[in-house]
């Protein structure tokens, strides 16, 4: 029995790359379908060698975190692209990340692409929104691939850790890697004008080697639902109304219609920015009304 790390998951076979540094095409074990297991890129693995270079997984370790899309599992930071423009930059979209990444309990790190494309008053207001992010408590990292400014930066974020780099399609996830290790060679594609979003480029979970850490290239997403988050824990997948919780009146309050609430007196006073207070208000509302799962 051999231990590995799944390091790319494609067609039904795992990628598992051993301790001493070969890497072994491998099926799962039935059991795993069986038992709805499903192995995941980042997974700490055994596996039994059936002919050389090949296996097949025979057990999953405990893992400290997974995500569901994308499908990678132990990770030890999110980094969460996105573009200053084409597609403009988002707080609404940016605040559904962060949200889904609190819930997982992993860190997120966010990278603003594309700083090169900005007039003087949309560098403005890239700043101030940098601004409350970093007051929150976030990393923030202006950068452009094609000036090369601000990868230094990232080189230094992903040393040494397990990270998942996660955006809208189009925010220039690829263009990023590739800038910063030109060796990797991704795929990437230009804006379609007509539909204002990316194509689609990459099309499997896999880690890369880049700068001593591991960083997952995964499928951009358009769409993100909160379909694993419960209303009671969406609080505190923001920062500021987690550290204002103790200060509500009454326990377990929802920053909702609540009076003496701490969390309306920040955002009353400017403490915490009125737009992420209205997008978790508009996230309560989404979740309180998704359809029961069975």
């Amino acid at each position: 029995m051999t231990t590995g790390k799944i390091i790319k998951a494609l067609s039904g076979f795992y990628y598992v790359k051993a301790e001493n540094g070969d890497v072994f095409q491998c099926r799962g074990r039935g059991v795993f379908r069986k038992n709805k297991i499903n192995p995941l890129v980042g997974d700490m693995v055994e596996f039994e060698e059936s002919n050389p270079g090949e296996g097949y997984v025979v057990d999953i370790k405990p893992r400290k975190n997974e995500l569901v899309r994308p499908p990678v599992a132990n990770i030890d930071q999110a980094i969460i692209v996105v573009s200053a423009v084409k597609p403009d930059f988002s707080t609404l979209l940016l605040d559904r990340f962060l949200v889904l990444i609190e819930s997982k309990h992993i860190e997120p790190v966010i990278l603003i692409s594309k700083m090169d494309m900005l007039d003087q008053q949309q560098a403005a207001d890239i700043e101030r929104y940098q601004e409350d992010y970093q007051k929150i408590g976030y990393l923030v990292q202006p950068v452009s691939s094609k000036l090369e400014e601000g990868l230094t930066d990232v080189e230094k974020t992903i040393k040494g850790k397990i990270s998942v780099i996660a955006g809208q399609s189009g925010v220039g996830k690829s263009s990023l890697l590739n800038a910063v290790n030109p060796r990797l060679n991704l795929e990437t594609n230009e804006i379609s004008e007509s539909l204002g979003r990316g194509k689609h480029t990459t099309r499997h979970v896999e880690l890369v080697e880049i700068n001593d850490g591991l960083v997952a290239d995964t499928p951009g997403f358009s769409s993100l639902d909160f379909a694993e988050v419960e209303l009671e824990d969406l609080s505190d997948c923001f920062p500021e109304m987690r550290i204002r919780q103790a200060d509500c009146k009454f326990r377990g309050c929802m920053h909702f219609k609540e009076p003496k609430c701490a969390v309306k007196a920040a955002v009353d006073v400017g403490e915490i920015p009125e737009y992420r207070y209205q997008h978790y208000l508009q996230f309560f509302d989404e979740i309180q009304n998704r359809k029961p799962r069975y």
